[in-house]
Parts: structure tokens; C-alpha cells; sequence
């Protein structure tokens, strides 16, 4: 009798995401050449300025392979060489860096406004505008358009690689098309198309949590963490999950709405349709309503000024914060309970309040699992920054050797069906 055949299953291999290049061993199969270029491209950032030598024991690869790679780089102008370092004997190397000549337009776009920034390989800023925006997504699109035309032309020696975008809603990974954004009420149509055609570069669009937890990836501090929520707390309430050291986006890039979550099925009516999301009770605006029940007769606030009377003792908007705080702790547990993260990150307004509401979100996110598996709740600092540097991070992943040359593609594309190996019982 014939043994039955075994049967091979077959999983999806997504590709590295940007930080993960920093853990890879040099490849040895069919994908060497793209994933050895991130690769040695991760550590000249990571590491630079950095010799030749240096980057091939950084990296693991023969020095040969490195070799190649750094003349590609320098080709397409990712990097440059720098200063000639003496040695006490043998041939002085010649340091590598980021090309400094290189620049990326980025975007964090808002319901009222965008915040419009001329950003370098290494994050940094070297200008940056505030753009009124329409309802329409049109008139938003060519007022970005123009703003970034203005921007450019500041900066006639820089080569721009692309323009990436953070925006309040859900990106399809797949069709580069913003799908959902209730609180940005634009209605669907090809934004990444039409602003490319008006400014002549390739156009990326990403989630603006999902962009906040690349900007950490990428220019941040979550070295060799492997789980992690990052919630932008703003208008609306954004989440973007790292599990496994990948950015998770769902189907057609839906992963991560759980501001909308439904809360309380009698609660304010929320821009999505629902009754009761989480983000009614948690986000800035609610804070905002809050306020306006208990001070009737106050003039209407941005969240800024309310932060600024709870800082300096006003009772009912220090009571309008706290109420916020305790909603925003009691989904952190949620989340804690359903991902088991090693740390929770936040963004965007909460950063301006933090240390007024730590402690209570804190306390309030308290329970459901075991004390020693407690996440660590941290504040990023300025969200609008981490938007922007994270809009900049997108463009930087998607022109990633590994990503174009279609061997798989996480978040952007189908990834490859890959047959699992045989047992060899």
C-alpha cells in the first residue's frame, strides 16, 4: 500500500519592511541583488558615515557584493562619498553617507489643512508650509500642488525622489487610493494620479497612524521591538499595529480602524455613520464636546486653547481632558488585551497634554493580562513631525530595490505564494 501523499501548504512571505533590513542575514537565493542593495542601504543610514570595509562587516556581505552595490547606489545617487579618513597604515578609505542632495516633498494632511514639508534622506527639515484646504479633495489636491511647486523651486540643487502624503483615513496598499476617511470627507477619486501629474514625480499615499509608526521604524527609536500600537489622537483616533516586526494593513488597508469601534450603540452619532465609536469619546473633538456640556456659555476652543485653560487650573477643562483620558484608557485596554504589544505608542494632540494625562490613561488601561506583560505607554512627541517624517518613509520603502523588483510586496501589492517545506519525517 502506497504511503499517502504529504501534503505542502503554502504561506505568504511579505518583504522586509524598512527596520527589518536592520535584522536581515545577507541573502543567498534568487532575491540576493535587491534585498543585499536594502540591505547595505539600511546600514550606510543607520551607520554613516561608514567605509566600505566597515559596511561589509556591518552588513555581513563579501566585500565584493558591497563593492558592487555602493557604485549602483552612488549611480542612482542614494549616497555620496565624504571625507577621506587617514589610517595608520594601508589605503584610507573613503566614507560613505545619505545623499544630502536628495530630497522628498511630504504632506500631513488635515481636515482644514495640510502641513506641506521639503524633507531630506535623514528626516530632516528644511522647510515647511501650512496650505489652507477646501472641502472639495480637487481644489485641496491643486492648492497642495501649487504649494509644492512653490517649495521646490526653494531648492533648485535638490533631486526629489517623490512626495509622500499622510492622510486621517485608509489607503488601499494595493490601488494607492484613499478608501475611508470620515473626517476628511473627500470623496473617492485618484489623488495620487492627479498630484503626480501636476508635479511630475511619483505620488505615495499612507494612513496617518500607519505613517507615525514608520516614522519611528525609520527615523525613531523601536530598535529591535517587534510588537507595537501606535495611536494618533487627534481629530479622529487612529491605530497602526506592528506584529512580528510587520506594519499590518488588512484588507485593502483596512487594519487599524479602531476609533470606530463601536463603544456605547446610544453615543453621538460619528462622521462614519456609526453611533458610539471609540473616537466619539476619545478624540480631540470630543474633549472639545466635553467642555461645551460643562461650560455652556464659553466661547467656542481649538483643542490647543483647552489645553492651555486645563495647564492653567480651569476646572471644567481640566474635567473635559480627564474624561477624554479615561476613554482613551479604557480602549488602550482593549487593544492590550486583543495585540499584546511591548509597547503603546501615541500622537498627534495628545502630545500637547501628555503629562497631564498620562497617569490617568495609565491607570485606566490597567487589567486583562498578566502585570509583567504590561506595555510601556510612551508619547512621540510633535505628531504632526512624526506624520511627516513617516509620509517620507513611505516614499523611501516604496523606491526600495526589493519592493520594485516584485519578489513580494507586504503592503503594496500581492505577495508571492511561496510552498512551505516538505517534513522530513
Amino acid at each position: 500500500m502506497k504511503p499517502a501523499k504529504k501534503t505542502v501548504t503554502t504561506t505568504v512571505r511579505p518583504a522586509p519592511s524598512l527596520r527589518e533590513l536592520a535584522y536581515l542575514e545577507a541573502a543567498s537565493n534568487e532575491q540576493t541583488r535587491d534585498v543585499n542593495r536594502d540591505l547595505a542601504l539600511e546600514r550606510i543610514r543607520a551607520l554613516q558615515p561608514i567605509s566600505r570595509v566597515d559596511l561589509a562587516r556591518a552588513s555581513g556581505l563579501q566585500p565584493s557584493t558591497v563593492s558592487s552595490i555602493v557604485e549602483q547606489l552612488l549611480e542612482e545617487r542614494w549616497i555620496r562619498e565624504g571625507a577621506i579618513v587617514k589610517t595608520a597604515r594601508g589605503r584610507r578609505p573613503t566614507m560613505l553617507s545619505l545623499n544630502d542632495e536628495m530630497a522628498i516633498l511630504a504632506a500631513d494632511v488635515r481636515p482644514a489643512q495640510a502641513v506641506l514639508a521639503v524633507v531630506d534622506l535623514n528626516g530632516r527639515f528644511l522647510s515647511r508650509v501650512v496650505v489652507p484646504l477646501a472641502s472639495n479633495a480637487q481644489q485641496s489636491v491643486a492648492a497642495i500642488a501649487r504649494a509644492m511647486k512653490d517649495l521646490r523651486g526653494q531648492f533648485p540643487g535638490k533631486t526629489f525622489q517623490g512626495v509622500g502624503l499622510s492622510l486621517p483615513g485608509r489607503v488601499d496598499p494595493g490601488s494607492n487610493r484613499l478608501l475611508l476617511a470620515p473626517n476628511l470627507q473627500w470623496e473617492s477619486y485618484d489623488i495620487a494620479g492627479d498630484l503626480s501629474a501636476k508635479l511630475g514625480l511619483r505620488v505615495e499615499l499612507e494612513n496617518a497612524a500607519n505613517a507615525c509608526m514608520l516614522s519611528e521604524l525609520w527615523f525613531g527609536h523601536l530598535n529591535k521591538i517587534r510588537n507595537a500600537v501606535l495611536l494618533t489622537i487627534s481629530e479622529g483616533v487612529g491605530a497602526a499595529v506592528l506584529a512580528e516586526g510587520r506594519l499590518i494593513s488588512g484588507r485593502g488597508g483596512l487594519a487599524g480602524e479602531f476609533g470606530h469601534v463601536v463603544v456605547d450603540p446610544a453615543g453621538p452619532l460619528c462622521g462614519c455613520g456609526q453611533r458610539g465609536c471609540w473616537e466619539q469619546f476619545a478624540s480631540s473633538r470630543a474633549a472639545l464636546r466635553y467642555y461645551a456640556e460643562l461650560a455652556p456659555a464659553a466661547a467656542k476652543l481649538s483643542i490647543g486653547e483647552l489645553v492651555a485653560l486645563a495647564m492653567d487650573g480651569d476646572a471644567p477643562a481640566k474635567k473635559a481632558i480627564d474624561r477624554q483620558a479615561i476613554a482613551i484608557g479604557r480602549g488602550v485596554r482593549m487593544l492590550k488585551a486583543t495585540l499584546a504589544p511591548d509597547v503603546i505608542l501615541f500622537a498627534g494632540d495628545i502630545s500637547n497634554f501628555w503629562p497631564m494625562s498620562q497617569s490617568l490613561i495609565t491607570s485606566e488601561s490597567r487589567g486583562g493580562i498578566p502585570v509583567d506583560f504590561e506595555p510601556e505607554l510612551l508619547s512621540i512627541g510633535d505628531g504632526e513631525l512624526a506624520r511627516l517624517r513617516g509620509a517620507v518613509a513611505v516614499v523611501l520603502q516604496r523606491h526600495s530595490g526589493y519592493y520594485r523588483s516584485g519578489h513580494g510586496i507586504a503592503r503594496h501589492g500581492p505577495a508571492k505564494l511561496v510552498p512551505a517545506k516538505r517534513s522530513r519525517k
